[in-house]
């Protein structure tokens, strides 16, 4: 795995959304350009939404970062206000996230 700086810790995000079933096909585009807007950042090392396999219309979210400074950043950018203000009308809900400061990757 690749770190920015060798040996320092990363962030790392992890948790689900939920938005109804019936709302998900409508929901890829604005998810797909939140995904690729948020990959471009500096910092960023991983961002990804993966739709859970039994419960329709949940979504994981993935998300690693160098840094808390290029997370501070994300957080003020131009996509990710831009996705917030389509959480009405997506029906997204139930944002359940959680930050973890994480250090070196082991393998299992």
């Amino acid at each position: 795995m690749f770190f920015a700086r060798e040996g320092l810790r990363m962030l790392l995000i992890v948790g689900t959304v939920k938005l109804p079933a019936g709302q998900l096909n409508g929901a890829r585009p604005a998810m797909a350009r939140m995904i690729e807007a948020s990959r471009a950042e500096a910092g960023c090392l991983e961002y990804s939404y993966a739709e859970d396999v039994v419960e329709p219309g949940l979504i994981h979210v993935k998300e690693r970062w160098a840094d808390r400074e290029a997370l501070d950043r994300h957080f003020k950018s131009v996509h990710i206000a831009e996705w917030r203000a389509q959480w009405p009308s997506l029906g997204i809900a139930d944002r359940k996230l959680v930050l973890y400061e994480v250090g070196e990757p082991q393998p299992l």
